[in-house]
């Protein structure tokens, strides 16, 4: 059957081939140039398309414009007296739709002595970061096998994993997938998936629109002061902004659904940006007799309105509808949706923010809220329930923020945070048999309460430069009124010393807190629990030898002195990852807790990218072995749940012409410990022996991806095939019990998948 679905998909791929007749036609590629350090619009600064004549300068208000520009993908160069030199890579250019950029130039703080002066295609940091990668939308949506997902995305990038091939839980340096905060357009987002795991930060899919995104911004770890609240990795989601140059827009069909956007000015001093997709999958698993049938909508819309030289105003709002249908007309679609959680949510997120520009510096005022309404439940096969959450979350964030150049080698930064859960609302009910004690006894839960909760974060940071050396200092002082102790104290230290123009050496210190997922304060805690700790050491080299290539070592070890411990389970340590089916284990981390446990992680991560330039070949490849561990509250020191020892992962492109593309992306990476169950065939896991089963088999994959542009004389199309799991290996997600057979069953992958996408630009 996949064979012959792959056979039509290219039939269908090659026949829109051969009646499309391409018509070039030149469009123009503007925006605005600005400091990284005081956002202030910079004048002079030379842009110039890399291997044609084409170019441009910018004018005092920081705004350029390349005119007559052919359809392609093309590198820009921007140089300026006093800034380091950059190269922006992936400028896309489609027929009929003009291209809008925002670039920052970061100030030369490193002076080094006979140095030969080249560009960079990497963007350089105010301040010195270790562990920091950056995507920009082109590399996300040509990587085969993502389905066009920032957060699988990043899964490519060291010291990252998964939990299984389906979702996009992160597993960073070991660490669980409720540690990793995301944070788009200013805003910290609990969590930015359809369907997405309550109290945690995975899911399937993002709700977040590749065609919104300007960059991603990934930190695996000593992200500085201005972070706080989780433990392992910061995701950094910048949106672009409408165009502001004519009304446009796209329609687009992919693998999992289709969308449409519309963009441009408002006047001459605003633009917008507005986008809505919905899934076919409903339709895809009602065709094929599925009992289990999900379906999403979200929307997102952005403002921008400049209200003078200094001063700018900009809007977002993301929403997403997420419902799940059952289909039980027979016994085994009874019986498999028996197995499943069915997690129904609504959930938004929305924002003002207010920049505005003073002598050498800028200062951020926003307000934002975030909300989810989780309805999760879930019946047994004889449709009576066993399941119910009903439970709402919703946070009103206050934030000011100021970046200072207190001369050309320091810049101080400091600001506020203040969060209100002004709506926490919890009805839950799980019964004892799945809710049991270390002695096996029942513990029902039924929770029906409201309450709220209040967190502040002040941070400051300063960087310099002495000489070779860069150095960033700062503090962060968080404050939870729901905790036992109140006040967390946070520093931070990083360095980088520039051995040469093109290698670097970098060491960093930081100390991190994290509080409780509100959902763990209605588990039957019977004190107040505490903030999570840990304490991260990151020594790292880099090498730049050419423009586009970068290699990257580094080494860190994470120390893990506050972690929740299971009473119930006192050999265990809560790392819940999503919950397919809560007979499984209990779910969301409702049960009572100590934070008593500690743990390490440590390893070895190797980074090295190329960056798509002149030479039409662009990849990357990373390399990640490491060691976590975690004793519980019975002192014993055992494997930690989302241990892998060895991840590799490998993606390469190549461009044959402005036309044609094609990628691929290999990943392998050890399997997942698990637990056994135990000999009494009651299908329940035995924690005395907590994660001493055997792993789950090897994970391997290859995907690949072919693109085909077409541009006419007034919209351009885009095609791709996206083949998945090409080899059909079956790899292994989970091992649970089947109680019809009274045996244990391994989940496994369906095997190859293509797919295709359309996207029509206007």
């Amino acid at each position: 059957m996949a064979i012959k679905t792959l056979k039509l998909i290219i039939l269908i791929f090659f026949t829109i081939h051969s009646v499309l007749i391409s018509e070039n036609s030149l469009v123009s590629i503007s925006g605005t140039i600005t400091s990284s350090s005081t956002k202030s619009p910079l004048p002079g600064i030379t842009a110039r398309i890399i291997g044609t004549d084409l170019g441009a300068i910018s004018r005092s208000d920081g705004r350029f414009e390349i005119k007559n520009v052919p359809p392609g993908i093309y590198a820009i160069q921007f140089t300026g007296i006093g800034y380091e030199r950059y190269v922006e890579p992936n400028v896309s250019i489609t027929s009929g739709k003009p291209v809008t950029l925002k670039i920052e130039m970061v100030e030369k703080i490193i002076e080094l002595k006979g140095a030969e002066i080249r560009a960079s295609y990497f963007q350089k940091r105010i301040e010195s970061v270790a562990s920091t990668q950056t995507l920009n939308s082109q590399d996300i949506r040509r990587a085969p096998g993502v389905q066009e997902d920032v957060i699988r995305a990043t899964a490519l990038l060291p010291g990252v994993g998964v939990t299984q091939a389906g979702r996009n839980d992160l597993i960073v340096r070991g660490g669980a997938p409720y540690e990793n905060l995301f944070i788009v357009d200013g805003i910290e987002v609990p969590n930015i998936n359809h369907f997405g795991s309550q109290g945690a930060s995975g899911g399937p899919l993002s709700i977040i629109n590749i065609d919104f995104v300007r960059s991603v911004d990934f930190s695996a770890g000593g992200f500085n002061a201005k972070y706080g609240d989780k433990l392992s990795s910061l995701t950094n989601i910048t949106l672009r902004n409408g165009s502001d140059q004519r009304i446009g827009g796209e329609v687009n069909l992919s693998a999992t659904g289709f969308g449409a956007i519309l963009e441009g000015p408002i006047d001459n001093n605003s633009n917008f940006l507005f986008s809505a997709r919905r899934s076919y999958l409903d339709l895809i698993f009602k065709a094929a007799g599925f009992g289990f049938i999900p379906e999403y909508w979200d929307f997102q819309g952005k403002l921008n309105y400049k209200i003078d030289q200094k001063n700018t105003l900009s809007f977002l709002t993301i929403g997403a509808l997420n419902s799940v249908s059952l289909n039980n007309n027979d016994e085994d679609k009874r019986y498999g949706n028996s197995r499943v959680a069915i997690p129904n949510q609504q959930q938004y997120f929305s924002g003002l923010n207010w920049q505005t520009l003073f002598k050498n510096g800028f200062a951020n005022f926003s307000i934002a809220r975030t909300f989810t309404n989780f309805d999760t439940y879930q019946n047994d096969s004889l449709l009576n329930p066993i399941f119910m959450n009903k439970s709402k979350e919703g946070e009103i964030t206050i934030k000011a923020e100021f970046d200072l150049q207190l001369n050309p080698k320091t810049q101080l930064s400091f600001g506020n945070q203040l969060k209100f859960a002004s709506l926490l609302d919890y009805n839950i009910k799980i019964p004892g048999f799945i809710r049991t004690d270390a002695n096996s006894a029942p513990q029902e839960l039924t929770i029906d309460t409201t309450f709220k909760a209040i967190r502040n974060g002040i941070y400051g940071t300063i960087t310099t430069s002495i000489d070779n050396f860069k150095f960033t200092i700062g503090s962060r002082l968080d404050y939870y009124n729901f905790t036992s102790d109140k006040l967390y104290l946070s520093p931070r230290i990083s360095g980088i010393y520039q051995i040469n123009p093109v290698s670097g050496i970098q060491l960093s210190y930081g100390r991190f807190y994290q509080p409780p997922s509100f959902v763990w304060l209605v588990g039957g805690q019977t004190e107040l629990l505490n903030a999570l700790n840990s304490d991260i050491i990151i020594l790292g080299y880099q090498h730049t030898p050419l423009e586009e290539v970068k290699v990257q070592v580094e080494l860190y070890y994470k120390f893990y002195n506050k972690y929740p411990g299971r009473i119930f389970r006192p050999q265990s340590v809560l790392a819940p990852s999503g919950f397919d089916d809560i007979t499984t284990d209990i779910p969301f981390g409702l049960e009572p807790l100590s934070m008593e446990a500690t743990g390490f992680s440590r390893g070895i991560e190797i980074f090295i990218q190329k960056k798509l330039s002149e030479i039409p070949l662009y990849g990357l490849l990373s390399l990640t072995l490491s060691q976590s561990r975690f004793k519980s509250l019975d002192g014993v020191e055992r494997i930690a749940p989302f241990d892998t020892p060895f991840i590799f992962n490998i993606a390469v492109g190549y461009r044959f012409d402005q036309e044609w593309e094609l990628s691929s992306k290999f990943r392998i990476s050890s399997g997942l410990p698990t637990t056994p169950f135990k000999d009494d065939n009651s299908g329940k896991l035995d924690y005395t022996k907590y994660n001493e089963g055997d792993r789950l088999p090897l994970f391997h994959q290859l995907d690949i991806r072919l693109d085909k542009r077409w541009n006419l004389s007034s919209f351009g199309l885009i095609t791709y095939i996206d083949i998945q799991n090409l080899y059909a290996r079956k790899n292994v997600s989970q091992i649970r019990w089947n109680y019809r057979n009274s045996d244990k069953e391994f989940l496994s992958s369906i095997g190859i998948l293509p797919s295709i996408g359309i996207i029509l630009d206007f």
